[in-house]
């Protein structure tokens, strides 16, 4: 199938499969969506840094295609979105989990404080807005019209801060304008965008591997009005609702998972 020039056009049949563009999709709320996505039967596409945690991913998930790709490099961004648009053609649904804390990205390498902090920030807003701007620009042009969706991984932080992680929580509430304002913009090709910020959840590489602390987790599950901490699979499916007909008539919204833990906004 050749690339699209203009807006896709598609219109909804429930009886044909939709494609769904994952970032991040090889692990933790991305892995659970893609998941999610194809036991409804969507064609699913796993975008990511890490080929072999992509490869492993695809394979358990029935027709499902994965690009390697660093989605901060506008030069990687342009080479997976042409490869998208002439293997998979109009994009149903996109769903940005690409990004984290950095506690996966290399050391610092800087001493000097300034440096180091320049260093962080930068990184998290590379990781967490850079990989997801460039990826939608790239493709918005190939979003199914009417019916497409956009979806944003937010999280909880962008609206109570973190730790010693300020420029993560910065980079996820730098998000919130953006996807407003594109919401704006393609509201009138039936094209929803929205932005689900989860709280804390287990089963991800968001802390590098290690365990959360015992004394804070206590703390933070009695922040919750569920008395428990999230799961991939709570974010998986109200992502998938979203990207649902029954979703149509939402849009620039965030929507919040975190069982009470952060309430209204």
């Amino acid at each position: 199938m050749c690339a699209l020039s203009g807006p896709a056009r598609r219109l909804y049949d429930a009886t044909m499969a939709r494609t769904v563009v994952i970032s991040g999709g090889g692990t933790g709320i991305g892995r659970a969506a893609a998941h999610a996505f194809a036991d409804s039967g969507a064609r699913v596409v796993l975008l990511g840094r890490r080929g072999t945690v992509l490869e492993r991913a695809a394979e358990r998930i029935p027709g499902a295609a994965w690009y390697a790709a660093d989605l901060s490099r506008p030069e990687d961004v342009r080479r997976v979105a042409d490869t998208i648009g002439r293997d998979q053609g109009a994009v149903d649904v996109l769903v940005h989990s690409a990004g984290g804390s950095g506690e996966l990205e290399p050391p610092a390498e800087h001493t000097e404080p300034l440096a180091a902090v320049a260093e962080e920030w930068s990184h998290a807003f590379r990781l967490n807005v850079l990989t997801a701007v460039l990826l939608t620009e790239a493709l918005r042009d190939r979003l199914a019209t009417p019916g497409g969706r956009v979806l944003f991984l937010g999280s909880i932080a962008a609206y109570r801060g973190t730790g010693s992680r300020a420029g993560y929580a910065a980079a996820k509430a730098a998000l919130h304008p953006y996807a407003f304002r594109l919401a704006r913009e393609l509201g009138p090709r039936g094209v929803t965008v929205n932005v689900v910020a989860p709280g804390l959840v287990e089963e991800t590489d968001f802390f590098g591997g290690e365990p959360f602390p015992e004394d804070r987790l206590r703390e933070r599950i009695a922040e919750t009005a569920t008395g428990r901490i999230g799961r991939p699979g709570d974010v998986a499916e109200t992502l998938r609702w979203l990207a649902s007909p029954a979703a149509g008539h939402i849009t620039a919204q965030v929507i919040q998972v975190n069982g009470g833990a952060e309430r209204g906004h």
